[in-house]
């Protein structure tokens, strides 16, 4: 693990970092918050996954949680969104495709399939590597993200209850199998077996596995998100959990957007909804 830069912030640490992944193959970067309560004992923390064209750096210099983490004892971990440097046909061509736009899943066809395995990464390597290199409790795992990250998180917590024991989402693109970008990017990655779509929507996980996760979703959407209809479709996760008795809190804002003014503004929300979870144990 090698440190790239560290920060005082809010009586706790900023530390960005960079280590090699067995998984990926490739170096992947990280950015770690650690809260004054690290310090002296391991920490809950929430990994947050960040949406397209996103990286490491843009909800820890964007959300301003470090104050309420710091409140609240959390520490926060922001991985990349993608692969950096895949020597793969097309990694840099689009901005919704490739580089900064994973979408958070193990590709099967080439040429992602080498590289872009960011589900297992998420799921398997990093919590294994944030309790060897940081003051972290690894059973007091939460997960949220925003747009493409907000699906990453979706549809990693669904699959993955015991180990994310908490869940909320900014804007997620919610039903990728039948919006623009989630066609596109599943296309590539997957092929064009759409049932393979489905193991990464996370509408159709809700409803093939009758309200998979127990604990209760916190979901937030700007009503002036200029992508609410066309790509992230909350109303039909809506929909998939109510049929589900899958608990959800999907809460709608008049005036906000689709960025981080949007984020910023109710990243409180979330941190506490967080905390009341993984600080009943």
């Amino acid at each position: 693990m090698e440190t790239l830069t560290k920060h005082r912030c809010h009586g706790g640490t900023q530390g960005y970092y960079s280590h090699a992944s067995e998984v990926i193959g490739l170096p992947m970067r990280l950015s770690v918050y650690l809260p004054p309560q690290a310090e002296i004992k391991r920490v809950p923390a929430l990994i947050y996954l960040a949406g397209l064209t996103c990286n490491e750096e843009t909800f820890m210099i964007k959300s301003g949680a470090q104050r309420v983490a710091a409140e609240l004892g959390l520490a926060l971990v922001a991985p990349d969104t993608s692969p950096r440097g895949a020597s793969a046909d097309g990694v840099e061509d689009d901005w919704d495709l490739g580089t900064g736009a994973s979408f958070y899943l193990d590709a099967t066809r080439q040429p992602w399939a080498r590289h872009y395995r960011m589900a297992s990464y998420i799921v398997e390597e990093l919590p294994l590597l944030l309790a060897a290199q940081f003051p972290v409790d690894i059973g007091s795992l939460g997960l949220f993200g925003h747009s493409m990250g907000g699906h990453g998180a979706l549809t990693l917590g669904l699959k993955n209850p015991s180990l994310f024991r908490s869940l909320s989402a900014f804007s997620p693109i919610c039903a990728p199998t039948v919006v623009p970008w989630g066609q596109k990017a599943f296309a590539a990655y997957l092929g064009e077996d759409e049932s393979a779509w489905r193991l990464h929507d996370a509408c159709e996980i809700v409803r093939a596995q009758r309200a998979p996760y127990p604990a209760t979703i916190l979901v937030d959407q700007g009503l002036t998100d200029v992508f609410l209809h066309e790509q992230l479709r909350p109303d039909l996760l809506e929909a998939a959990c109510a049929a589900t008795t899958q608990p959800l809190i999907l809460r709608r804002h008049a005036e906000y957007d689709h960025g981080y003014y949007f984020v910023s503004t109710f990243i409180a929300d979330h941190l506490h909804h967080h905390a009341r979870v993984l600080k009943r144990g």
